[in-house]
């Protein structure tokens, strides 16, 4: 029997899923949570065997629990499920240790499939991220300013275009204000911006925030 557990910041959506794995056998839904936060307290006291995860949630974002999830459970395997098909985010994700990526768009007719090959040992990439995907490797070198990043810059740089405080940020990632300062100027050095207006701007030109 595999176990699922569904982390994402939208009811209805966990609704949805937990119907597609319904209707098929040795599947089960373990738990769901629709906060980062949630999600790792879940998990670190339950029996899982993947973790379905979104991109956006609204406190720890995705790359962040994912990578707190994979540090506590490096056998585990967690597959994104999110909204956005852009192969920077597909590649990070990647980067970072997520087994698989596919589209909410395509949830329907592939999540089975890829949950059993990511759960066999198999990475899986939807067919409307693979293009992309491929087309950011082949043009890393040139890609967008935000490629430069690291994953921790990159989860800053999200939560700042968000209007988030930096003290909250500090929360959230367990770190001081101090820190969170740090990361923010090293984000505006290597993009070149002046100000949280600008990374804001930046954000949402180039589709990191929905």
């Amino acid at each position: 029997m595999i176990r699922v557990f569904i982390a994402d910041d939208h009811a209805i959506v966990r609704d949805g899923l937990t119907r597609i794995l319904s209707e098929e056998s040795g599947i089960i839904v373990a738990g769901e949570a629709g906060t980062g936060r949630e999600a790792i307290r879940q998990l670190r006291k339950g029996e899982w065997d993947i973790l379905l995860l979104d991109v956006s949630m609204p406190d720890i974002g995705g790359l962040e629990v994912l990578k707190r999830v994979l540090l506590d459970f490096p056998k585990k395997k967690v597959l994104i499920l999110t909204q956005h098909e852009e192969g920077f985010l597909a590649l990070r994700f990647l980067k970072a240790g997520a087994a698989g990526y596919l589209t909410k768009l395509e949830a329907s007719e592939e999540l089975v499939k890829a949950i059993h090959k990511v759960i066999s040992g198999k990475r899986y990439v939807a067919a409307g991220v693979a293009e992309e995907l491929l087309g950011e490797i082949n043009t890393q070198s040139d890609g967008p300013e935000h490629n430069s990043l690291s994953d921790r810059e990159y989860s800053v740089l999200c939560k700042i275009a968000k209007g988030t405080s930096l003290s909250t940020i500090a929360q959230e990632l367990n770190i001081t204000v101090s820190t969170v300062s740090t990361y923010r100027r090293r984000i505006l050095t290597k993009m070149n911006l002046d100000s949280n207006s600008d990374l804001t701007r930046y954000a949402l030109e180039k589709g990191i925030l929905e």
